[in-house]
């Protein structure tokens, strides 16, 4: 099975005056195409720097960090976004939509950054479609997010997060802005796409949603703490 994320000996420091912080140090970690996992930790654990760099938002100040093979511990900021952009989907808390753009639009946006010319705009509205169809949401393609609720907004984030067909999607805390059922609901969604092959990479700090998935990894002080793995007995 092939890796999609290796971390090997990854450090990330901030330098607060005389005072250096270690955020992450030396996580080693591996996560294989096609897995559900979890990542936890309890507040200034590293959680939040180990996704900015897994997700290329952000550079470690030593180690490495391969995605799919390729190293991209160095890339500069412009290469970083291209890869953000071409690999990557995010799905946020916040689910941070145009409020007063169309599901359908919303959805496309990243396909405006890909390279002039490589779509037309009826292949670009067919795809986001494409990807509203696959959550569920196809009969709301027109509706604004002020039209839909919580757990239809997230629906469009996880749409968007699909479009450009990435290898890895990274989910910040995707039901902490939803009630128990919805945030559920949510959960079926997000394994319905791991039962489709995804890849899937999810922080959050709610321990019966961490379970729905294959593996937790736990950071404590900047340090992989524990790994779990869901039994066989337990998923049944």
């Amino acid at each position: 099975m092939k890796a999609i994320i290796r971390t090997e000996n990854l450090r990330k420091t901030y330098g607060m005056g005389e005072i250096q912080v270690h955020a992450l140090d030396g996580v080693n970690i591996e996560i294989q195409q096609g897995e559900f996992v979890a990542v936890m930790g309890p507040s200034g654990s590293g959680k939040s720097t180990l996704m900015n760099i897994i997700g290329c938002l952000d550079r470690p100040t030593a180690g490495k960090y391969f995605l799919a093979g390729q190293d991209v511990s160095d890339l500069d900021k412009v290469q970083l976004a291209r890869i953000r952009n071409q690999q990557i989907g995010f799905i946020f808390q916040s689910f941070n939509l145009l409020s007063r753009t169309s599901a359908l639009r919303n959805v496309m946006l990243p396909l405006i950054y890909q390279r002039p010319g490589s779509l037309s705009i009826e292949e670009r509205e067919a795809k986001a479609l494409a990807a509203l169809e696959a959550v569920g949401l196809g009969d709301r393609a027109d509706h604004d997010p002020n039209e839909l609720s919580g757990g239809q907004r997230q629906r469009v984030a996880i749409a968007r997060a699909l479009v450009n067909d990435p290898i890895l999607i990274m989910a910040d805390e995707p039901t902490g802005n939803l009630d128990t059922r919805t945030g559920q609901e949510i959960m079926t969604v997000l394994q319905n796409l791991h039962g489709r092959g995804r890849t899937i990479v999810m922080v959050t700090h709610e321990p019966n949603i961490a379970e729905i998935t294959e593996r937790t990894i736990t950071l404590v002080d900047g340090k992989v703490h524990q790994e779990r793995i869901l039994s066989a007995l337990e998923a049944v």
